[in-house]
């Protein structure tokens, strides 16, 4: 799958995102070891902690289906910037590939590619 593939699935699933506070729909698609894809959006909650990003959902679902490991992540949101993962979604995927692709789109389609261990050099680790 190529990376603008990956990012139209992640595109495709913003479009379901739960976002009346924000506004901010963000999708995300997560590719497995073995090829399998897992889609994210954000969904978010009036008690603010209760919210989880894109990034999560798709790592909560991949996980719950036995998928541990990744080799990237696309992530598309509405900007004008780069849609870069949050300080608590780079760690949580740091848990699992701390070295997967992480991309980074805008509204305008272009997007920027960075090493996890690069966005998250010190992870949280025991």
């Amino acid at each position: 799958m190529t990376d603008r593939e990956l990012m139209s699935i992640a595109k495709e699933a913003s479009k379901n995102a739960y976002a009346p506070y924000s506004k901010f729909q963000v999708g995300a698609a997560l590719e497995c070891e073995d090829g399998t894809v897992f889609t994210g959006c954000n969904v978010e909650n009036a008690a603010l902690g209760s919210t989880i990003c894109a990034e999560r959902t798709a790592c909560c679902k991949a996980v719950s289906e036995g998928h541990r490991k990744y080799t990237r992540i696309a992530i598309y949101g509405e900007s004008k910037g780069y849609c870069m993962p949050c300080g608590s979604c780079r760690q949580f995927l740091a848990e699992f590939s701390p070295e997967m692709e992480v991309l980074c789109s805008r509204a305008d389609g272009r997007y920027v590619s960075y090493k996890l261990s690069e966005l998250l050099p010190h992870t949280f680790d025991y």
